[in-house]
């Protein structure tokens, strides 16, 4: 009878986290300490479970403290909970916990190689995986993971080849497969091929393209300039989220489709799906690049209506909208009105703007701000740009003057780069 009572307190904050929230579970664990039921295991785990969310360090110390109170701190699942806990407010206290934790399970060690690789240090988590007396898949998939994040391809795709070549004593699921595609869109041509090809292994297998493979499928595509690929995966899907319906959005303003990426997104609001800021940056974008100046502001106005606040980066795309479309006037009154100090980006498109429509009296009413945030090892091409301004505006001495503070600051043009692959062989042409 006192098991049954047990269970179903339980049972009561399970349900509780899933329906209500960590506070609801919080509360119902509060009454059973007042009402002196007794604590199991499950108690414990779907509170500590549901409080993790809440990510409030004192909260986590108390219920360590009654763990250990309740003699549960041997217990490798509470533990290793208690570890997930602390793995996502502090490293320090996680490693100290990790250190004392008498039995782990493969779960504990996959925690630490997880909480490693969120605080950047991919060598200490890939120490975590290598010390590892067992790995299961999704070990592998986390340390791949954490390779991928890091931009550290070589790595990852090496770990992701052992397991397909059966030296992992694991075969690579979907969880797998989408922690590598998360990274082949950012690889160039290296990262497509092993990107079709892991599409192949997903249509050999008959595994379903849900969203965590469709979506850095469709992303991957898009990047590699491949939108036709990128629009039959799309279509394909069963299930899509708002990360798939923005890839698609994204990809088709990058690749010079403005039209069709407005109508995916009025797509995407008749099926009901909110926008989130980064599809609104994908429209607000394919209207600056198609030149949709009202399409621009009503999506503009739209940000809020959505719950979404606006960043600098909708700013950006506003300003560089009406730049494009020689609405000089609009841009600058953006660039005023908004609540973010604008940055480098910003003023450079406002610049071109005026370059372009040669507004140059706009242009000097910003240059003295300009300057205050430019920095000269990185973004001489600002400077050269201000010089420009001032030629074609037969401003010689003014001219003459940012080409002498940059001759005296050493002020670097980054440089744009392209490759190409010859006979297997990767060439920079700068």
């Amino acid at each position: 009878m006192l098991f049954k009572l047990t269970s179903s307190w339980s049972l009561a904050i399970r349900d509780a986290a899933t329906s209500k929230g960590p506070h609801e579970a919080l509360s119902l664990y509060t009454r059973m300490h007042r009402l002196s039921v007794p604590f199991d295991s499950f108690s414990v785990l779907f509170t500590l479970k549901s409080c993790t969310a809440l990510r409030n360090p004192t909260l986590i110390s108390h219920l360590h403290s009654h763990i250990l109170k309740l003699g549960f701190s041997a217990h490798v699942y509470v533990a290793t909970g208690l570890l997930n806990a602390y793995a996502a407010l502090s490293l320090r206290d996680a490693c100290k916990l990790f250190d004392e934790m008498p039995c782990k399970n493969t779960v504990t060690w996959n925690t630490m190689i997880t909480c490693y690789a969120r605080s950047g240090d991919v060598m200490a988590a890939r120490r975590v995986f290598d010390e590892m007396p067992t790995r299961d898949v999704a070990s592998w998939s986390a340390m791949i993971t954490a390779f991928v994040n890091s931009c550290k391809w070589a790595d990852g795709l090496g770990l992701f080849r052992r397991m397909m070549a059966g030296l992992a004593g694991v075969k690579p699921d979907q969880l797998t497969v989408g922690s590598v595609l998360s990274g082949c869109s950012q690889m160039g041509s290296l990262g497509l091929l092993v990107g079709m090809s892991i599409h192949s292994l997903v249509v050999k297998n008959g595994w379903e393209v849900n969203v965590k493979i469709g979506t850095p499928l469709i992303d991957m595509y898009s990047k590699c300039g491949l939108l036709k690929y990128a629009l039959r995966l799309f279509n394909l899907m069963e299930e899509r989220n708002v990360m798939t319906w923005t890839a698609m959005i994204c990809g088709s303003a990058q690749n010079g489709h403005g039209m069709e990426a407005i109508a995916l997104f009025e797509m995407m609001r008749n099926t009901g799906m909110q926008p989130n800021e980064m599809t609104f940056t994908g429209v607000l974008s394919a209207c600056a690049n198609a030149g949709l100046v009202e399409e621009g502001r009503r999506y503009f106005t739209m940000l809020r209506e959505c719950g979404v606040e606006p960043r600098i980066q909708h700013y950006g795309c506003m300003v560089d909208l009406f730049g494009k479309a020689g609405f000089l006037v609009e841009a600058y009154e953006v660039i005023q009105k908004m609540e973010f100090e604008p940055n480098i980006v910003l003023w450079g498109s406002y610049l071109a703007a005026c370059k372009t429509h040669k507004r140059f009296e706009m242009a000097e009413r910003v240059i003295d701000r300009v300057m205050r945030v430019v920095r000269p090892d990185h973004d001489g091409g600002v400077y050269t740009l201000i010089s420009d301004l001032y030629i074609l505006s037969d401003k010689w001495d003014e001219a003459e003057r940012i080409r002498q503070l940059m001759l005296d600051q050493t002020t670097r043009k980054v440089r744009g780069s392209s490759s190409i692959e010859a006979r297997r062989q990767q060439m920079n042409s700068m």
